[in-house]
């Protein structure tokens, strides 16, 4: 029998690896990913390679946080917010409908708490 209590690890490892997976690629190659970036950001007072380095950063610290189970209500919420905001940012389309995925998953850690596994409960 399959035991219920294995599911926010694995739902909380899953979520983390693929942050950690985008983060990745967005440091090793940011210029690729400037494409994906709404427009408010050629306003920005910075490159976009440059948002895109920070945001890698941004997913690798937190994708980290949250596989670990440090802060987890906060870096739920945390990467939750950044998932909408990507969500409306790309309009209504197959990336979007899978982003918003992300971001049920990542609300749903967030409603959860810390598990038994993480390092911080």
């Amino acid at each position: 029998m399959i035991d219920k209590k294995y599911a926010p690890i694995i739902l909380r490892v899953g979520i983390s690896l693929v942050f950690l997976w985008f983060g990745s690629q967005q440091l090793l190659h940011a210029s690729d990913w400037t494409t994906y970036l709404p427009g408010w950001v050629n306003s920005l007072p910075l490159q976009p390679t440059t948002f895109v380095l920070a945001n890698g950063i941004f997913e690798i610290i937190f994708g980290l946080m949250l596989i670990l189970g440090l802060f987890t209500r906060f870096t739920a919420a945390l990467l939750a917010i950044h998932m909408l905001g990507i969500v409306s940012s790309i309009g209504y389309n197959d990336v979007a409908i899978r982003d918003f995925g992300l971001f049920m998953a990542c609300v749903a850690i967030f409603f959860y708490g810390p598990d038994e596994w993480c390092l911080k409960k």
